[in-house]
């Protein structure tokens, strides 16, 4: 499997079993999509403000609320094998997504795996173990969380630096010298969170020692 990053923004992800593990497969996609969770019940927990449907569709039923919502992922999540291998029939008919919780290890083709994500910001870091073991990709994504600890801010600021360098017409190759040195700077990552005027003064110093080499 290829990782990719899929923008969900405007788009309906539909949900099938309102258990735990439906519960945090909702919470995760209505960062960005509508989602809908269809299930019999539903125990106290997040969904994220995802639209709730009490119902228990029979197999044969699944494509109906594919007609009804038009998913561009759909989640099967249930303790019914059968409906579970509904849901992945009907998305794999009509050429969309599909996340099948009951399956680990080898996929078919259009399904997805939902990684552990790490998020600082607009960084993003996603593990998978390719469905084998989601045990081991949350405890990579427990030591991954203090690596990037200030990363998204790191990075507004790289690209604010990228502008300002365009703007003073320094050559590309400098520019990413730059950069590169900003980012890979231990004293940088150390101010990061001390405040803005504190964390520009170790960046301007870094860049214009890095200009000064490249000249």
């Amino acid at each position: 499997m290829i990782p990719l990053y899929h923008d969900f923004t405007g788009q309906t992800v539909l949900v099938f079993g309102g258990g735990s593990v439906g519960a945090r497969k909702a919470r995760r996609f209505a960062r960005e999509a509508d989602v809908v969770v269809v299930s019999p019940a539903f125990p106290e927990a997040d969904y994220g403000g995802a639209s709730l449907v009490r119902a228990a569709p029979e197999p044969e039923a699944v494509d109906d609320w594919f007609d009804r919502t038009e998913p561009a992922l759909a989640v099967a999540a249930t303790d019914d094998a059968a409906v579970n291998e509904a849901v992945a029939e009907a998305a794999t008919a009509r050429g969309r997504l599909v996340n099948r919780t009951d399956r680990s290890g080898g996929r078919d083709p259009g399904s997805v795996v939902v990684p552990a994500t790490v998020r600082d910001g607009d960084v993003t870091v996603a593990i998978s173990t390719g469905g084998q073991s989601p045990a081991l990709a949350r405890e990579l994504r427990k030591r991954i969380e203090s690596e990037i600890e200030g990363a998204g801010e790191l990075a507004t600021t790289t690209a604010s630096l990228r502008e300002q360098l365009k703007d003073r017409d320094i050559s590309p190759a400098a520019r990413r010298q730059a950069v590169r040195d900003v980012v890979q700077s231990p004293q940088v990552w150390k101010d990061l969170g001390t405040g803005v005027s504190k964390h520009r003064q170790t960046v301007d110093a870094v860049v214009e020692s890095a200009l000064g080499d490249t000249q």
